[in-house]
C-alpha cells in the first residue's frame, strides 16, 4: 500500500543527455560475485535481466580492476578509476600495525578516509541531484548521499524511520540487520524493500542497489552449482521487484537502468597458506588462530595475497627472503615485487598507499589463499569453500556481466568487452554532471541522441 500512498505521476518524456536535470534518473544495481559465464548460460532462469538485455545494451563480458574483490570494484564503477587511483585496496580501510605486527582492516571507516577519488554520486550531489545507497560499499559518511539505507543501517537515521512509519519495515529487523543477523536471503529482501521504498517515495536522481546472496552462495557451493543457480534467479526476482516499483512510479520513461556487478568466480580446491609458510620460515608466530609477532605478514584475499614487511627497515633485508620462499610454495604462480609490478596490475606501489603489500601473490588454477597460521601445512584442502575471487582481473572467469536499459539507451546493442571502469563516466554523462580526469570512457555506442 505504501507505494500506492506515493506515487507521484508526471507527464513522461524523453530527456537530451548533457545537461544536469532533475528529472532525469539512474538506477544502479549490483549483483555480487556474477560471472559474464553464468549470464551466457541460457538455462538460468533470469526473466527480468534478459528482458532488460533485449531492450537496451549487453556486454559478453566486463573487464574488472585489480585486485579483483568486492569493495575495489565497486569503488571502480563509481569513479571511473584503478584501485592505483582511488586506493580502496580491501573491503575496508588497511590499518598498519607498526614493526612485529599485523595490518587489521577497518570497514567502516570514513569514505572520506578511504577513497581517494572523487564519485559519480559526489558529481550528482554537487549538480544539486539527489542520491541514494541501499548497501553499497566504501560508502560511510560520504556527505553526499540524500538517502541511505546502509549495509548495517541505524534504526535513528531518517530513511530506516521513515520505512518504519510506512510500515514497510519493522524496528526488530532494523536493529536486526545492522547486527549482521539472520540470514543473507533476508537481509537481500530487506535491502530489496528499502530499494523500492526510496524510488517510490523520493525518485532519486542516483540510487545504487547491492545484494550479496550470490556471493555469499558462490564462495560456499562454486560458481554454476545447483545452490549457485538458485542464487542467481532468486537475485532476478528481487530485480523484478525494483523493476515494478520504477514502474508503478510513472518515472520508468525518465529512467535508465544498469545491472552489473564486481567480480567473476573461480572454482576452489586446495588453500595455501601463507602465513604457515611464513610462521615455518621463523618469520611469524601464532597461538592458534592469533598472530602474536610477524616480521612479515601475509594479508589474504581469495585469489590474491599481498605480503608485507612490518618494519620498513627491513623491507631489503627480507624481500628476497620472501620472494623466494613464495616462489618456491607450492600453489604460488607468480609472486611480483609491488614496487616494480604493482602499476601494471593498476594498483598503488607500497611508497604511494600505505595499504599495499610489498608483495603480491597469485595463486595456480584451484588454489586459493588462506591467511590462517594454525598448523604445520603450508597447502591442504578447502573445506566448505567452493569458489572464490581476487585472482588476476585479466582472467576470463573473473569477468563480469553489465546490461544497460531504458532512459537514454539503444536497443538492442550488443558489446563484446567492457570494462567497469566505464561505468561511472557514462552514468555521469547520462545525469548530465561532470566527470572530468578518469581513466574509463563513455559507452557511447550504447547511447542514444540526444533528445531520443
Amino acid at each position: 500500500m505504501f507505494l500506492t500512498r506515493c506515487l507521484t505521476l508526471l507527464a513522461i518524456f524523453a530527456l537530451p543527455l548533457g545537461a544536469a536535470s532533475a528529472d532525469r534518473h539512474v538506477v544502479l544495481v549490483s549483483i555480487d560475485g556474477f560471472p559474464s559465464s553464468l549470464w551466457k548460460d541460457q538455462t538460468i532462469p533470469l526473466p527480468n535481466l534478459r528482458r532488460l538485455a533485449v531492450e537496451g545494451a549487453q556486454a559478453a563480458a566486463m573487464t574488472i580492476v585489480n585486485p579483483a574483490i568486492t569493495w575495489p570494484n565497486h569503488t571502480s564503477l563509481v569513479t571511473g578509476v584503478t584501485p592505483r587511483r582511488h586506493g580502496v585496496l580491501y573491503n575496508g580501510l588497511v590499518v598498519r600495525g607498526g614493526p612485529g605486527k599485523p595490518n587489521q582492516i577497518e570497514p567502516w571507516a570514513d569514505k572520506s578516509r578511504l577513497v581517494l577519488a572523487p564519485t559519480v554520486y559526489d558529481a550528482a550531489h554537487r549538480a544539486g541531484l539527489t542520491t541514494a545507497e541501499v548497501d553499497w560499499v566504501a560508502i560511510t559518511r560520504p556527505g553526499t548521499i540524500t538517502w541511505s539505507f546502509a549495509e548495517l543501517p541505524d534504526v535513528n537515521g531518517v530513511l530506516p524511520q521513515e520505512m518504519i512509519a510506512a510500515g514497510v519495515a519493522t524496528a526488530a529487523e532494523i536493529e536486526a540487520a545492522r547486527a549482521g543477523g539472520r540470514n543473507i536471503v533476508w537481509r537481500d529482501e530487506l535491502w530489496t524493500r528499502a530499494a523500492c521504498f526510496i524510488f517510490a517515495r523520493h525518485q532519486p536522481n542516483l540510487l545504487m542497489y547491492h545484494t550479496l546472496n550470490t556471493d555469499s552462495t558462490h564462495h560456499r557451493f562454486g560458481p554454476g552449482s545447483p545452490p549457485s543457480i538458485s542464487a542467481l534467479a532468486l537475485a532476478d526476482q528481487l530485480l523484478g521487484q525494483l523493476l515494478r516499483t520504477i514502474d508503478a512510479s510513472g518515472k520508468r520513461a525518465q529512467t535508465t537502468v544498469i545491472v552489473t556487478t564486481d567480480h567473476g568466480f573461480k572454482k576452489v580446491d586446495k588453500y595455501v597458506h601463507a602465513n604457515v609458510v611464513l610462521k615455518q620460515a621463523g618469520l611469524l608466530q601464532a597461538a592458534g588462530p592469533t598472530l602474536t609477532q610477524c616480521d612479515a605478514y601475509a594479508g589474504t584475499q581469495g585469489g590474491i595475497a599481498f605480503i608485507y614487511v612490518t618494519d620498513p627497515a627491513r623491507r631489503a633485508e627480507l624481500l628476497p627472503k620472501l620472494k623466494q620462499l613464495f616462489a618456491a610454495t607450492e600453489g604460488v604462480a607468480q609472486v611480483i615485487d609491488a614496487a616494480d609490478g604493482a602499476h601494471a596490475l593498476g594498483m598503488p606501489t607500497p611508497a604511494e598507499n600505505r595499504g599495499m603489500g610489498d608483495l603480491i601473490l597469485y595463486p595456480k588454477t584451484g588454489y586459493a589463499f588462506s591467511a590462517a597460521p594454525v598448523g604445520d601445512a603450508a597447502t591442504g584442502p578447502s573445506t566448505n569453500y567452493g569458489g572464490t575471487h581476487g585472482y588476476s582481473s585479466a582472467d576470463p572467469e573473473l569477468d563480469g556481466i553489465f546490461v544497460a536499459s531504458g532512459a537514454g539507451i539503444k536497443a538492442g546493442v550488443k558489446l563484446d568487452r567492457m570494462r567497469n571502469l566505464d561505468v561511472a563516466p557514462t552514468i555521469a554523462r547520462l545525469l548530465g554532471v561532470p566527470l572530468p580526469d578518469v581513466e574509463g570512457a563513455v559507452l557511447e555506442s550504447i547511447l542514444t541522441a540526444p533528445g531520443r
